[in-house]
Parts: C-alpha cells; structure tokens; sequence
C-alpha cells in the first residue's frame, strides 16, 4: 500500500509540473547593460498574449528572465528617461506608449530600436528574430542565442548611432541627441516607407540613410527588405537581449 502511495504522489507530481510548464516553450533574458536605467516595452504579434504586462523597470545592471509561450511573435524596445507616479501614469523621452508603465498591446513611439522575433514550437523548433532600425534608434541593442547549435547568429546594433545621426534625422531633448530617426519617420514619403508604388523589393531600395545605418550597424534592419544580412535563425530555447551591448 506505501509503494504504490507514493508511486501514485509521485505521478501526481510531474503532472502537477508538466502542467504549470506546458505552454512555456522558451526563454527571453533581458539584461540592462547600460549606465542609466531602461524600460523595456514589450508587445506581442496579433492574438498573441502580453508579457510582463507590456513593460517594467530595468535598472543598471539588472536582468529579468520572462517564460514565452511556443509561437509567441512580438518586439521588445527600450524606452529612456522614464518617470511614472504609482498608478503606472507617466512619460518617457524615448520609445513612450501612450504613457504607460506597462504597454499592454501598444508598441513604442518611434524612434526606438526594436528587437522582433517569432518563435517555433518543439516540433517546429525554428526561430526567427532581428533587430530593427526601420522605426529608427534610440539605444544599442542586441539579440543573442544561449547554445542552440551551428548558425545562430546574432541580431544587434551595438554602436550608439545618436552620436552620428544625420541633423535631419536628430530628436532632441535640450541639446542632447535622444534618438535618430528613420527616413521614413522624417520624410513621410512612399519612397523612404517602402509604401505604395515602392511596397515591394524590386522597387523599395536601400536610400542613402539607410546604407548609412547598414553601413554602421550591418547586423541590422535598414530598410523594410533588407532580409537577407539581417534575419536570423536559430533553435536555441533562450535568448539574451541585451540593452547598450559590450561591443
């Protein structure tokens, strides 16, 4: 009667476990490698579920491990000079959604530099992920596997492009460069969208903002298709994002 108690307790528990973890296919580590604090914003694909409740407080230096479901799709950014009051109600100078402490659904005001990504499941373990300066910059980022085997690269732009960025790409906040934008964000044009008459390869082209950016960040979207140096793939079960990267 004992054995088969505790034989019964012990199938009891790795269902309990497999339970509480089915669903939880991988893992996004988020480091804050900058001197100043960082709020990751973070909003999932259509029909996806939020994490994190959309943002939260990364100070210099710390890290948060957040479990994502198999098949999540979505973007992560940083957001700068923050101030929320104790309802979550506030401002940031970069990357702001609507205000919030946690984005809930919302993405981030460009300029932002944005990590994307859509994951597989464990049957279809292929991984897809960059990092984009087609909504512009605001601080170096990086996107990197833990193992996961040969050909896993890694998605970043490690330089900080406010120290370079084109005057007519500058945002400011007094007379410091907060962000760059893309030339899309500043020329509203099809042209430099990628819209309209230019919404496919053949005539959507790398302008001269664009290669600049490539030219500096080549491990980065530039332009809307520009796939073939700067999306990766891999089958690892846990990335590192890291905000301000050592270079």
């Amino acid at each position: 009667m004992f054995i088969s108690t505790l034989l019964f307790s012990i199938i009891v528990s790795i269902f309990l476990f497999l339970t509480r973890t089915s669903g939880i296919g991988h893992q996004l580590i988020l480091v804050n490698n900058c001197q100043e604090r960082v709020w990751p914003g973070i909003q999932g694909g259509a029909g996806m579920q939020t994490l994190k409740d959309g943002g939260f407080l990364l100070t210099s230096g710390q890290e948060a491990v957040i479990d994502v479901p198999e098949k999540w799709s979505g973007r992560v950014w940083g957001r700068q000079d923050c101030n929320f009051n104790a309802y979550g109600k506030g401002s940031c100078a970069t990357g702001d959604c609507n205000g919030q402490l946690h984005c809930q659904g919302l993405g981030g005001v460009p300029p932002a530099t944005v990590v994307e990504m859509t994951l597989g499941t464990s049957t279809s373990p292929l991984h897809f992920y960059d990092v984009s300066l087609v909504d512009g910059f605001n601080l170096p980022v990086s996107m990197k596997p833990v193992g996961g085997g040969i050909g896993c690269g890694v998605a970043s732009c490690e330089v900080d492009l406010n120290i370079c960025c084109p005057s007519a790409l500058e945002v400011k906040a007094g007379d410091k460069v907060i962000g760059c934008k893309s030339a899309c964000l500043a020329m509203q044009s099809a042209k430099y969208c990628c819209t309209g008459e230019y919404s496919n390869p053949k005539t959507c082209k790398p302008t001269l903002f664009a290669n600049l950016f490539k030219a500096i960040c080549p491990k980065a979207y530039s332009y809307a298709f520009d796939d073939s140096s700067s999306l990766n793939k891999c089958r690892a079960s846990r990335y590192v994002i890291t905000f301000c990267p050592p270079k």
